[in-house]
Formats: structure tokens, C-alpha cells, sequence
């Protein structure tokens, strides 16, 4: 039994929480942290107050208050479900702790849109010179999907060559304009220029230029655009056989004719702005008005569809395989009060916690969840919520 200090009090630290305290042989306590103690305080009514034995106010920019923190608390492992700027202060609370980590998104500087694994990478030799293990991008995507290809690899090829990832949201949620998580961190995602690798070189493409209309499993049609994804960066790196690799997420003609207004009007840039004698940024502001997508979930209905289409040879024939998942909004909201986007994200992050203090995963370093043996963490999906399904294909993905 270990006990885990969380820190961020979102819709996905929601599912986080809950689902760490539904196994007390594993999470023995659950201490919970965030810029504003009275989410944190809710959460631990939700989970219970036997389970969620502390809240703290913390600013997680800050990495002595963090460090100071986990000193009170003493937790095995810091589970980062926080916002993504703050990865290295807390990556560097647990360096200087001798505390494990786990976060579900990759770094990215507070002033540049921009997905890169290079900053946490560099932290390699010092997490293992002291011991400690620091678990990447454990949420679906990246997370999931990074497992599903090397499930992919180990079980169906010999060599795998070409990779699609896709991340179908089939809900309504009935509002006007929503994101699924943090708004500002969605629209800087989705705003940015897309990138693919094919041919041994990365290529860019204009921000939602590239569409294909793809078929979900349980879903149906849904227009899909090819964006930059960080795991991408880090499945490339593992799987140096790829000739290509791509990520495709749906959107909504509703949706993107929002966005657009929203971009033209500078409501979604990331620069500061002066406004009655103070500098505001256009897209904070923009998150504080739109709707919390921790609120979403009451009344959200329809599923998602999250995989991965790998191409490759196996006994030296071409063939390709769809591995995913669905999950319904309606009765993820019914099991945890979460929406589906919420749930996806939260479970893996749990299991990924599980694993590494089980000592399934544990390694000192810095590690993509690809690069460990992948049959146990999926056998988990299945018994978590998350099950997933293998479909042998008749053509490569796009044919």
C-alpha cells in the first residue's frame, strides 16, 4: 500500500481521486493539492474524507512550495494532473524529495503553443542517478494510444510501419461552444500549426487544413482533421520502423466555425493584452466565460472512439489492425459524476500509478509508457472501465 499525493483538482483529477480510492490495497491514502483548496475540498467530499485524507492549497508554479509540500505529506508518488506549464516545478519538487512522478500531458512554456518532449527528456539522468522513476503522458492519448501500438508491436508484427492515431468525440454535451478539458489548453493545442512524420522528417501543415472523414466504431462518420500530437514525438523515437505517423481528432462544423470567429477576434491568443490599466491574456480570459468542462458531464450523451490503426508486416505479408475503445458519457457521468473526455484520461493515469507502485512499471529515468511491457496495463483497462477491441482490417488505414 502507498500513499499518493495528487495535485490539480480538474475534471480529470475528479476521476483520478475517485478511482485511486476504490482501491485501498493499492492507494492507502489519497492527499490532494491545488491553486484552490475549496475544489480540492469538494473532491475529498465526493471521495470521502476516509480515502481523501488531506487538501492543500498549493501554487504548483512554485516548485520550493511544492517541494515543501511533499516533505508534509511524504507520499511514494506525485500524480500530476495539473496544467502542463507546471510539469518541470513539480518534476523538480520530486527530483529534490526522492519522490516518484506521473503526469498526463507533456510540458509546454507558458508563452509558446508548442508540444516537445525535449525539456522532460532532459531530466533522464537525473532521475536515475537518485533513484526515481518519472512516468510520461499517462492519460488516453498520448498514454493509451502509446500502449496500444506497442501491444500492437509485441502481439500482431514483425515491423510496424505506419501509424494513425484517432480520437473521436461522438457526444453532446448542448452547448453553444465547449471544450472537453481545460479550454485554454484545448484551443492552444488545436490552434497550432499540425505536424506528421513520414519519410524520416517531420512535415507541417496550416492549423485544421487536412480532413478526412472517417468511420467510428459505435459512433458512425465524423470529419476528422489531422493535428500535431506529442506522442508522435516519443512513439517516432521508439518505433525508429515508422514511415509514417499521424493524429487525427473530430470536430464539429459548429465547432470550428466558433473557433474561427473566436481566432479572428484575438479571443484566443496567448499574449497579453492591456485592459483598464492591467495586462489581461485574451485566451484566460476566455476560459474563465466559457463553460467548466468538469460541468459537462450531467445530461452529456453519445461516446467516444480513441485508437490506433497500425500498418506493418507480420510473416512477411502487409496487414493492419484497429485497436479502441469506446466510452459512453452517460454512464461515466453515472459510475464517477465525469464525462467520458474526464474519464479517459483519469483511469489510465490511475492504472499508470498502480503499475509503478506495484512495481510492474519501475524503472529510474524518464519513460514514454511504450517503452514497458504493455500486456498487464491493458489487461487492466478491461477490468477499470476502458475496454478495448481489435479489429483486423481489409486495407491500410486510408485506402
Amino acid at each position: 500500500m502507498s500513499k499518493v499525493l495528487v495535485i490539480g483538482a480538474g475534471g480529470v483529477s475528479s476521476v483520478v481521486v475517485q478511482k485511486c480510492a476504490m482501491l485501498p490495497q493499492v492507494f492507502s491514502e489519497i492527499h490532494l493539492a491545488s491553486r484552490t483548496l475549496a475544489k480540492c475540498e469538494a473532491l475529498q467530499e465526493e471521495a470521502g474524507k476516509d480515502r481523501v485524507v488531506g487538501v492543500y492549497q498549493v501554487d504548483a508554479d512554485d516548485a520550493a512550495k511544492v517541494a515543501d509540500l511533499i516533505r508534509q505529506v511524504q507520499p511514494s508518488l506525485v500524480i500530476n494532473v495539473a496544467l502542463p506549464y507546471q510539469d518541470l516545478p513539480i518534476m523538480d519538487a520530486c527530483l529534490e524529495t526522492g519522490v516518484h512522478y506521473l503526469d498526463t500531458a507533456n510540458y509546454e512554456p507558458k508563452d509558446e503553443a508548442k508540444f516537445e518532449y525535449s525539456w522532460q527528456w532532459a531530466y533522464q539522468e537525473r532521475f536515475k542517478e537518485k533513484g526515481l522513476m518519472a512516468l510520461l503522458g499517462a492519460g488516453f492519448d498520448p498514454g493509451v494510444t502509446n500502449v496500444f501500438t506497442a501491444y500492437a508491436a509485441k502481439h500482431y508484427f514483425d515491423e510496424v510501419q505506419y501509424l494513425d492515431i484517432v480520437d473521436c468525440n461522438g457526444g453532446d454535451h448542448g452547448q453553444a461552444f465547449a471544450t472537453n478539458f481545460n479550454p485554454e489548453i484545448n484551443i492552444r493545442e488545436i490552434t497550432q500549426r499540425g505536424k506528421f512524420w513520414e519519410n524520416g522528417e517531420w512535415h507541417e501543415t496550416d492549423p485544421i487544413s487536412v480532413r478526412k472523414d472517417l468511420d467510428y466504431p459505435n459512433v458512425g462518420v465524423r470529419p476528422s482533421y489531422l493535428l500535431f500530437h506529442e506522442e508522435l514525438e516519443s512513439l517516432v523515437k521508439h518505433f525508429p520502423t515508422l514511415k509514417r505517423a499521424r493524429f487525427w481528432m473530430t470536430f464539429g462544423d459548429e465547432y470550428l466555425t466558433h473557433l474561427r470567429v473566436l481566432e479572428n477576434v484575438g479571443m484566443t491568443s496567448i499574449h497579453p493584452v492591456q485592459f483598464q490599466g492591467q495586462d489581461i491574456v485574451p485566451l484566460e480570459f476566455l476560459k474563465a466565460v466559457l463553460p467548466n468542462p468538469g460541468s459537462l458531464a450531467e445530461g452529456y450523451t453519445g461516446k467516444t472512439c480513441i485508437g490506433t490503426y497500425v500498418t506493418g508486416i507480420k510473416d512477411g505479408q502487409q496487414k493492419t489492425i484497429f485497436i479502441y475503445n469506446n466510452c459512453d458519457h452517460a454512464e461515466t457521468n453515472k459510475e464517477v459524476g465525469a464525462q467520458a473526455v474526464s474519464y479517459t484520461t483519469g483511469v489510465p493515469a490511475m492504472i499508470g500509478a498502480a503499475m509503478m507502485l506495484e512495481g510492474h512499471w519501475m524503472k529510474p529515468g524518464v519513460w514514454n509508457m511504450e517503452q514497458f511491457d504493455p500486456d498487464e496495463f491493458m489487461n487492466r483497462l478491461n477490468q477499470h472501465g476502458l475496454p478495448w477491441h481489435v479489429t483486423e482490417c481489409d486495407k491500410p488505414f486510408g485506402a
